[in-house]
């Protein structure tokens, strides 16, 4: 899932062009430090998804499609330079009363407060408190959480988003913010707040990332 997702990143950096030609199998599985099967099961995904051509005695070309639908779909952040596969370190969870200056979301009085450190391509570009209505599920864990947050709401909690309004602004870093994160506590930074609507049209999560403008950029693309 991890190499589905940086090609389908990089072709929608513009990285790898439609049309362009991948290299070959096993250099490509040296360069990524996989095994050539894995690649395999890799390119089989997104030649699933419509995004591969794989030519018998040719190759496998990137076949770009208009619309580009991953696990990281909702997830507006790429590298300065195009990019990066997104990774998420827990930083905390725990299930309490929703705090007095969030905005309104979801029907329940508490909700499962998560916060994480995101990286692009290893290198830590953001942080992020992201809260869960309470009325979506009991408790969450931090071993039980994907590196797609959306994912495991999908498969574990059953629910899908499908809408998010972003509000995108500059704002200071929050004071747990870790030592890795290069702006550090209080500095200014990007900022993103979120609003994401499940399936059923109820809204279920509310988030806020800071984000380091040196490492990363707000990336929203129309085809």
């Amino acid at each position: 899932m991890q190499i589905s997702e940086m090609l389908i990143r990089e072709i929608m950096a513009g990285r790898l062009a439609n049309g362009a030609r991948l290299p070959p199998e096993r250099e490509m599985a040296a360069s990524l430090q996989v095994a050539v099967g894995t690649l395999r099961r890799a390119l089989q995904d997104l030649q699933d998804k419509g995004l591969l051509e794989r030519i018998q005695g040719s190759g496998n070309y990137v076949r770009a499609r208009e619309k580009l639908l991953g696990v990281y779909a909702f997830f507006r952040l790429e590298l300065v330079e195009g990019g990066g596969l997104p990774s998420a370190a827990i930083l905390s969870v725990e299930t309490m009363p929703k705090a007095a200056d969030l905005p309104p979301f979801g029907p329940s009085a508490h909700g499962h407060r998560i916060r994480r450190l995101r990286r692009l391509g290893g290198k830590p570009a953001a942080v992020e408190e992201i809260w869960v209505d309470g009325a979506r599920t009991q408790g969450l864990r931090a071993e039980d959480l994907s590196e797609s947050l959306y994912l495991h709401y999908r498969l574990a909690l059953g629910f899908t988003v499908t809408q998010a309004e972003d509000r995108v602004g500059i704002g200071l870093t929050p004071d747990w913010s870790p030592p890795e994160f290069a702006p550090g506590s209080g500095a200014t930074v990007g900022y993103i707040e979120r609003f994401a609507t499940a399936d059923d049209g109820q809204g279920v999560e509310y988030s806020q990332t800071w984000f380091d403008t040196d490492v990363a950029r707000y990336v929203t693309r129309f085809r």
